[in-house]
């Protein structure tokens, strides 16, 4: 097995096709069939053929609506050479669309599952003939990479959450052939295992070293994480790779924090991370004032010490809000106004200098851990990251400076009009 997510998401697409399938001949559905003669026979005898493939052609259109279905034509579609699985396993037209090309190469693959059987039950050593012809197809001549790393500080509902361009998040503990150090690497995992990063590579010839590109992969992974809820996330000190399914091989990946508990992602969240995950790819910029709080952001997410922090995420939000400076005192605000509703407004900047005032102590080594500074520093570090996710989405403007000394202006010419 060369590529394991595939594998994966095409097993479960195959038992609940089956089950589906046999629900539908339970109710009366009548598999097609053709009179055949036996070869060999000193006198003819004919036999019944079923036309499998033909039954499941005429139901794609219900097999497609299987919570299974997307993601494994995700995974098919994400693969160069499903052509030449087509024309291996004799279809006539190769269709132009990506969608319907995946389509034809999901019904093809159950067409073989199931070649002439009447019976839907899942058959392991069907499955895996089937498998083995489609790997073949797809990659003779080419090279497939895995490389996974333990992500700290999420939970999974699903299995496996495929996230595109061959990146999936999954539970280790259902992944048998991972190495068993990155699966319980984590302090007090004892029932679940650690989630996974996993990506595969795979090409004729892989562009760059498979680790080189997961470790930046992984990181973007990270940080649309941070972005997308609160949580505490980090990457494991160590990534394992593993070429054409060979022995894994261990490398360093670099420290990226410390995660504190475990933020469950349920199945409803799937696709907005999905999406989200895409957009942060595309539209996050490389220079100017947001990348520089993003990467503030990132740093603060990193601290061991929250009070390190705090001055990490004020630093990000001057940047986006006080670029005159921290003298200027009009972070407090400009953050309220963009972040509080009206009524609110007031005893949020109140807070937010509060959070400067504690920065000050902080760098004079006078402060003290206490418990009601955390919610402070959770609060500022909210604002901070609904700001950047706003911004990357698209909602505000990467100006915001501008945005709340506008309507700090309407705020203040209210009374006036009143």
């Amino acid at each position: 097995m060369r590529n394991r997510t595939l594998h994966q998401l095409l097993q479960a697409f195959t038992e609940d096709s089956g089950l589906q399938l046999a629900a539908e001949t339970a109710r009366g559905a009548e598999i097609p069939f053709e009179v055949i003669e036996e070869p060999g026979a000193r006198s003819a005898l004919y036999c019944y053929r079923p036309l499998t493939g033909n039954f499941i052609r005429s139901r794609m259109g219900i097999l497609d609506r299987l919570p299974s279905y997307l993601p494994a034509a995700r995974a098919i579609a994400a693969i160069e050479g499903i052509d030449a699985y087509l024309r291996a396993r004799g279809e006539p037209r190769i269709p132009p669309d990506e969608r319907e090309r995946a389509d034809a190469v999901l019904r093809s693959f159950l067409s073989a599952v199931y070649a002439e059987s009447s019976e839907f039950g899942f058959q392991p050593e069907r499955f895996a003939a089937a498998y083995t012809e489609l790997e073949t197809a797809l990659y003779e001549g080419r090279q497939v990479a895995l490389v996974l790393a333990p992500l700290l500080g999420l939970a999974l509902e699903s299995d496996e959450v495929p996230l595109g361009e061959g990146l999936a998040l999954v539970r280790g503990e259902t992944l048998p052939d991972a190495p068993p150090e990155a699966v319980w690497s984590t302090p007090g995992e004892v029932e679940h295992g650690t989630v996974l990063a996993v990506l595969t590579l795979e090409g004729e010839r892989l562009a760059g070293p498979p680790l080189s590109t997961a470790r930046a992969r992984f990181r973007r992974l990270l940080s649309a994480l941070r972005l997308f809820d609160e949580g505490s996330y980090a990457l494991g000190p160590l990534a394992w790779a593993q070429l054409d399914g060979g022995p894994w091989q261990v490398a360093p990946l670099g420290g990226s924090g410390r995660a504190r508990g475990r933020t469950a992602l349920t199945a409803d969240q799937e696709d907005e991370l999905r999406a989200f995950c895409s957009l942060v790819a595309r539209r996050t910029p490389r220079a100017g004032e947001v990348a520089w709080a993003l990467a503030r952001f990132e740093m603060a997410r990193e601290r061991l010490s929250p009070f390190e922090a705090l001055t990490d995420d004020l630093l990000a939000l001057r940047a986006l809000l006080e670029p005159e400076g921290a003298e200027s005192g009009r972070l407090a605000q400009r953050l309220a106004v963009i972040c509080g509703l009206p009524e609110e407004r007031g005893a949020l900047a109140e807070r937010v200098a509060r959070a400067v005032t504690l920065e000050r102590t902080v760098i004079g080594g006078l402060a003290q851990p206490e418990g009601s500074a955390e919610g402070l520093l959770d609060e500022l570090s909210g604002h901070l990251r609904a700001l950047l996710r706003d911004i990357l989405c698209g909602h505000l403007d990467s100006d915001v400076r501008t945005l709340a000394d506008e309507l700090l202006a309407e705020a203040a010419a209210e009374p006036l009009a009143s």
